[in-house]
């Protein structure tokens, strides 16, 4: 492993690190993980000139601080917030060469909520069961970032492997709506539910986090009773007792006895990651 190049000084309320995840252990209870707003995490890596899966941090609403040992050069992306280098204000969403010894400061997001800081080279951390992801439900992997902890960063890719530079990007608000199709157990719902789904508004509750993003609106009336525990996936909407829906994320749990109602697209996840605690979101049902 590579000496430290970056020190955190602040972690912020909740910083991880996150690659694609951890897949194929589910069968004995672990979660995936990984990104939750992966194509940020994505574009992140590829303004540093990064493999596909380097492992970036992913900060939460409060941002990050850091210090460099060495110089290195990152992106941030993701939900926008205020990048500064010592007392420099540098660009969201591009790459910037820092040299031994700043400050760099990720600050709070002015919107959405998750922002991701990729390092040339890829953080380089020991992979637990093939992935340098932390899983927040389990504590599967590295440890949340804490104040003193040092972080390694891999070789950088020559200048001749570097990939073109990503057009300029264009953020446009996009409409709060998540998209729904029938899950396994749709025949839970009562009569009329999954119509009345479609166009049916919800504010994102306080409790939402990597696990879920909690739906607080309309009750949903289901049959009463319960199923046996059984596989649950990413995107798998569920409805307890209460009526609110449930939608999985990255670190949800392997399995749960409520019905999965419904699935959201997968195109679709990518906004759950970004939406706050009070905004509101519309279901359509496809």
């Amino acid at each position: 492993m590579n000496r430290a190049a970056v020190e955190v000084v602040d972690p912020g309320p909740l910083s991880t690190l996150q690659d694609l995840g951890r897949t194929g252990w589910a069968h004995l209870g672990v979660p995936r993980a990984g990104a939750l707003d992966r194509g940020a995490a994505a574009l992140a890596r590829r303004l540093v000139g990064g493999a596909v899966d380097d492992a970036v941090i992913e900060t939460t609403l409060g941002g990050i601080v850091l210090r460099t040992r060495r110089a290195v050069t990152l992106a941030v992306t993701g939900a926008p917030c205020p990048v500064r280098v010592d007392r420099r204000t540098v660009d969201h969403g591009a790459a910037v060469t820092v040299p031994a010894g700043a400050e760099v400061s990720v600050g709070a997001a002015t919107s959405g909520v998750r922002s991701y800081v990729a390092l040339s080279g890829g953080i380089d951390v020991e992979p637990v069961l093939g992935s340098r992801s932390t899983d927040t439900l389990a504590w599967v992997g590295p440890a949340r970032l804490a104040a003193g902890h040092l972080l390694a960063v891999g070789s950088p890719p020559s200048p001749s492997d570097l990939p073109e530079p990503p057009p300029a990007i264009v953020v446009r608000p996009r409409a709060r709506e998540l998209r729904l199709v029938r899950g396994p157990r749709a025949d839970w719902l009562g009569e009329g539910s999954w119509q009345a789904l479609d166009g049916a508004t919800y504010v994102v509750g306080a409790d939402s986090d990597r696990v879920g993003l909690r739906l607080d609106g309309p009750r949903v009336e289901r049959r009463g009773g319960e199923l046996p525990s059984e596989g649950l996936v990413l995107g798998g909407v569920q409805l307890p007792p209460s009526g609110q829906p449930v939608v999985f994320l990255a670190d949800h749990p392997t399995t749960g006895g409520y019905p999965v109602v419904a699935l959201l697209l997968d195109d679709d996840l990518d906004l759950c990651a970004q939406l706050r605690p009070g905004d509101e979101v519309a279901l359509r049902t496809m």
